[in-house]
């Protein structure tokens, strides 16, 4: 019986210590940016090219959390007519065409170079470090006031081939 006792003890604390480093390894912005990201989808206008096939957000860098609650809304949704796909990389993935392209902040020292590799091509880049919207991104996370909220820059969004709709710069925290 003390056998058990010990065993069922050092059970009940070796799954308490690992439910506590998940809860210490979740990303509580996840969520919200993932349905961030989604809405996005509404305010740009992608080229003809891009509104066939699956509508797809490719994540760079790691983050288990948002890469879950992305696949979990695109179990069921879509983006008009188009399923919605997410793809996650550690780098630039050449074969692929990425309808939105998130530079998560480990990646950020990507963005020049998928600034210049996807210009025109009708992928908007949201990224989530401070100044990066000055920079190249469209669209950066950014926290005010204790809030998730966003910068936007509509001369990157042109700069890569989207039409965008004037309701999204009432949202955004304006960086031109």
């Amino acid at each position: 019986m003390k056998f058990f006792t010990k065993y069922s003890l050092l059970l009940i604390l070796a799954f308490s210590s690992l439910s506590f480093q998940q809860l210490q390894n979740y990303d509580s912005n996840a969520k919200v940016k993932a349905v961030f990201l989604y809405n996005f989808t509404r305010y740009f206008e992608w080229p003809e090219k891009m509104k066939s096939g699956n509508f797809i957000i490719n994540v760079i860098g790691n983050n288990a959390n948002l890469n879950q609650e992305l696949n979990k809304m695109a179990s069921s949704k879509q983006v008009g007519n188009q399923k919605l796909e997410i793809k996650s990389s550690s780098g630039i993935d050449a074969s692929l065409q990425p309808h939105i392209i998130f530079l998560l902040n480990e990646s950020s020292d990507l963005l020049k170079e998928i600034s210049a590799k996807y210009k025109g091509k009708g992928s908007l880049i949201v990224t989530e470090k401070s100044g990066l919207a000055k920079l190249g991104a469209a669209i950066n996370f950014v926290v005010a006031d204790n809030k998730q909220r966003f910068e936007y820059s509509k001369t990157n969004a042109v700069k890569a081939g989207l039409k965008t709709s004037d309701e999204l710069k009432s949202l955004a925290i304006a960086v031109d």
